[in-house]
């Protein structure tokens, strides 16, 4: 990599605030984001699970902190903006990581559950977007949103009705948010990975369901959190600066293939 390559994709100087830090994405976005040299945010609801992390992205030379956050609830929002800018100093880089999934069919959703995937995955983005573009704005050196969404906001997928229609309403939020932000020098991506192998559904992806939809992935193999790295530092870095309301799509080729 040339000098002038590398500068591009360096976040030296900035900082980045990562939703969903206590999972094993975000954790992922947070290291790869520090390795690029940015300070690191590391939000989510359990800070004792994050700890661990800030530990060794402080030992690896990095600065980074914790922050409580509930995406779900404004004044947590406003309030980790702020301990973030009081400590590493105003955010330049927001990833929107946090989300959740709760598989049923459509006939069978219950009204609470339907709003509670909405609460987290499209209106807690909206909200965090919201307060990063203000006070981006505000100070009027630009920044990045990358938007986690899916290749489910892309394609259908049986039994994840609202996790997909969230996604799907994620992609187009970001397309809106670029369009307007555009001019503040405001940068918002989705970034859309396919199925990425982690904790929490290694054991379903062994099995024999999961190891027939891993057949219908042209690569045949589940995505690496490590994957996702170029990708991240790719919308983060100058390295993606044209590029804004954009859906970089990670996932092996899967939505290349039939439903």
């Amino acid at each position: 990599m040339t000098p002038d390559l590398a500068q591009r994709f360096s976040l030296t100087g900035k900082v980045a605030l990562v939703t969903g830090a206590s999972g094993t994405l975000g954790a992922r976005f947070a290291e790869t984001l520090a390795g690029a040299g940015a300070a690191v945010v590391l939000a989510a609801r359990r800070t004792e699970a994050m700890e661990p992390l800030r530990a060794r992205l402080v030992t690896a030379g990095a600065r980074a902190m914790v922050v409580s956050l509930d995406v779900t609830d404004p004044a947590a929002v406003t309030a980790a903006f702020g301990a973030a800018e009081a400590e590493l100093g105003p955010v330049d880089i927001l990833v929107n990581n946090s989300g959740i999934a709760e598989p049923g069919a459509a006939l069978e959703q219950s009204e609470a559950v339907w709003a509670r995937i909405f609460a987290v995955n499209l209106d807690g983005a909206r909200r965090m977007a919201l307060e990063a573009a203000r006070r981006m704005v505000a100070r009027g050196q630009g920044g990045a949103v990358i938007n986690v969404a899916s290749i489910l906001g892309l394609r259908q997928g049986a039994g994840v009705s609202a996790y997909a229609t969230t996604k799907a309403a994620l992609i187009q939020m970001t397309r809106q948010h670029a369009l307007e932000w555009a001019r503040h020098g405001i940068r918002v991506n989705a970034l859309a990975p396919g199925y990425i192998e982690t904790d929490l559904n290694r054991a379903y992806f062994s099995g024999p369901h999961g190891q027939a939809m891993i057949k219908r992935i042209p690569q045949r193999r589940l995505g690496a959190p490590q994957d996702l790295d170029g990708p991240l530092l790719l919308l983060a870095s100058d390295a993606g600066g044209f590029m804004t309301g954009s859906v970089l799509v990670a996932d092996g080729g899967h939505l290349s293939s039939p439903l």
